[in-house]
């Protein structure tokens, strides 16, 4: 059932490089079509969780809206795919930049420095109904009363893709 996608989910498909203006920052060209990650389930801390961050670790973080598939698919168009959203949850990717930048300096994946247990804050499970437009929703992460990151996804230039991209 997706309500229990944290429970129950198989994987967690990113997509890298979405916020343009976070790539840039970073240094990094910005991708001319989508490319993907994983991130392990075992990663999913649940609201209210607490989030344990290894010694050593600088940690980068950015909110994100997840989606949550309900149907198994394959090669799904555009046109289609709001078929198979189930809902959606607000989560936070958190990234170990030291250890990603390390990896990518040996052209290695840098899936652990995404990977680490409770890197995937997630908040319960939003049914699609609740959200009449996923691309125009302002988003905003605050750490320890800092704003890091606010906008809305689409009109801000946020992200690159959109949902149903």
């Amino acid at each position: 059932m997706a309500s229990s996608f944290a429970q129950t989910g198989r994987k967690i498909v990113a997509i890298g490089r979405n916020y343009a203006k976070h790539a840039k920052e970073l240094g990094n060209a910005v991708p001319d079509k989508p490319f993907f990650f994983l991130k392990p389930t075992s990663s999913f801390v649940l609201s209210g969780g607490n989030v344990e961050i290894p010694k050593g670790v600088i940690v980068h973080h950015e909110v994100e809206l997840g989606v949550v598939i309900g149907k198994r698919g394959r090669d799904i168009s555009a046109t289609n795919a709001d078929e198979y959203v189930a809902g959606y949850a607000l989560g936070i990717d958190m990234t170990a930049r030291n250890v990603q930048d390390a990896a990518k300096k040996k052209a290695l994946p840098w899936t652990t420095a995404k990977g680490f247990d409770t890197f995937t804050p997630i908040s319960d499970f939003i049914p699609k109904s609740s959200i009449a437009d996923p691309s125009n929703l302002q988003l905003w992460l605050k750490v320890c009363i800092s704003s890091i990151q606010v906008g809305v996804l689409e009109s801000d230039a946020l992200i690159i893709w959109t949902v149903l991209d």
